[in-house]
């Protein structure tokens, strides 16, 4: 492993070290041209604002190549169990899948379920 590989990998949280701080979206493809990939992106960039002060956290597996996280590609498919076709899931703060789908999620669904989550609600007391 090459020491800038080493230093991306170490300034980026693992899943694990996510768990109890952060929310992850997990969209996973198999190549960068995925057209349910460019919808998902485009779905998020138009909500960005909305979603800040939900801790939100984007993780991508594009191949064998991730972004957001400091996991590799291969432990996030196995642990996820995530096929090659275009697959999106929302993690909950406690590590637990929370949505799971084929196609990209649209923003009132990623909405609805963060702020009906319980440490969402306890947050905004």
């Amino acid at each position: 492993m090459s020491i800038l590989l080493a230093v991306a990998l170490a300034a980026s949280p693992t899943l694990a070290q996510m768990k109890w701080e952060r929310r992850v979206l997990i969209v996973a493809v198999a190549s960068g041209g995925d057209a349910a990939l460019a919808e998902q992106r485009r779905i998020l960039a138009n909500w960005k604002a909305k979603s800040d002060d939900r801790d939100l956290t984007i993780v991508e597996v594009i191949g064998d190549r991730v972004r957001g996280a400091g996991d590799t590609a291969a432990s996030i498919r196995r642990k996820y169990r995530l096929p090659a076709a275009f697959t999106a899931i929302l993690i909950g703060k406690d590590g637990g899948e929370k949505l799971r789908s084929d196609k990209p999620f649209p923003a009132a669904a990623l909405e609805q379920t963060i702020d009906a989550m319980p440490m969402r609600r306890a947050g905004r007391r």
